[in-house]
């Protein structure tokens, strides 16, 4: 017998009924047939939200994701609004690299800026390792937000080291990630050292969040997608799979996800991830081909969809439900994050449908 933490008592790998453990959104990440499709927002927590805009007006945001009552009052916002099925921390991929020591910043308008660059072995090992002890905002919120949600599952997450140790190289946001790369090809062992220690980081960043109580964790990839399948194998999936496979024994499903990552979905689910989270850009159906038939899959409405009229919206959420249905496993989601200048009533409709189509199949299947 081994302890979920999750809350649930697991026996042979099945959680006792009732629970975080045995909500639709767990039970798909673990390929088990539910009640309906679950569904949640990327960046549900956040800009769409009147509600968050005001709780934010005078908050850095830095300072935000600090706050353990700002956290959990944030993050219970879409779930109590649009009834979702799970919901994600208020937090920033940046926040653990923060607390390792890293002078930056997040500038509204132009996102995370780093003051000192990585460039060379020493700015790694300026990178010191964290524990939870650097973090107990984090620590305390999920503690928080576990009593909130009662049933809810609270899904913890972290930045990926590629998509980090390109904001530290680059110094900030990159379209073309050409820092980045000349360091990647350039210097490989540095780069090594440095997706090495933010593995270490990150991996430490997420079991503080899991210790606390989170049900499941999502790993951001955000700028993988701009790799060859080759260089992703090289240069990154070691350091993804080090996370991954460092949280197999937590219990909980870990969830791995990527933008404009169609040619690396199949390297993607070698991570060691439960759930593998795809983008707009590929169907459902031939996102599982490429992953394999042991993942679930998370996805993939278009962000942008949500600004048009709501038959198109419908229309789209049909087509998803549908091609989601190939894999063991779906998550109902975006591609990506919610735009600021979404309606949140058309997500709150999106959440509706999809649970009265996947119910509705489930009660004639």
């Amino acid at each position: 017998m081994s302890t979920d933490t999750t809350g649930t008592v697991a026996r042979d790998g099945d959680p006792r009924p009732g629970g975080p453990a045995d909500s639709p959104f767990i039970r798909a990440c673990r390929r088990r047939p539910g009640p309906h499709t679950p569904v949640w927002f990327m960046r549900q927590a956040g800009r769409s939200l009147p509600e968050y805009r005001e709780i934010r007006a005078s908050v850095p945001m830095l300072e935000s994701c600090r706050r353990p009552e700002l956290v959990t009052e944030i993050t219970l916002q879409p779930v109590r609004r649009h009834g979702v099925d799970a919901a994600i921390l208020f937090s920033d991929i940046v926040v653990p690299v923060a607390a390792a020591g890293i002078d930056l910043d997040i500038v509204p308008g132009t996102g995370p800026v780093v003051a000192e660059p990585i460039r060379t072995a020493a700015d790694v090992e300026r990178i010191r390792p964290i524990a939870r002890d650097d973090v107990p905002y984090v620590d305390e919120a999920v503690r928080q937000l576990v009593v909130e949600l009662g049933d809810t599952p609270l899904i913890g997450f972290a930045g990926a080291p590629f998509t980090l140790a390109s904001y530290l190289v680059e110094g900030g946001p990159s379209r073309t990630h050409a820092k980045t790369k000349a360091l990647m090809y350039g210097d490989p062992e540095l780069w090594h050292a440095l997706c090495a220690r933010l593995a270490e980081v990150t991996l430490a960043f997420l079991r503080v969040q899991i210790e606390a109580g989170v049900s499941a964790v999502q790993l951001f990839d955000s700028w993988a997608g701009a790799l060859s399948e080759a260089d992703y194998r090289r240069f990154v999936l070691p350091h993804s799979t080090a996370v991954l496979s460092g949280l197999a024994s937590a219990g909980v499903p870990r969830i791995h996800f990527g933008v404009g990552t169609a040619e690396l979905l199949g390297a993607m689910g070698e991570a060691g991830a439960d759930v593998v989270g795809v983008d707009w850009r590929t169907p459902l159906d031939v996102a599982t081909g490429r992953i394999g038939p042991d993942k679930a899959v998370q996805g993939n409405l278009d962000p942008c969809v949500l600004l048009a009229p709501w038959p198109v919206v419908e229309a789209e959420v049909r087509r998803i439900l549908e091609q989601g249905r190939a894999a063991p496993g779906h998550v109902f989601n975006l591609g990506h994050g919610v735009l600021p200048e979404t309606d949140p009533e058309v997500l709150t409709r999106v959440v509706a449908l999809v649970h009265e189509l996947s119910s509705r199949r489930a009660d004639q299947g």
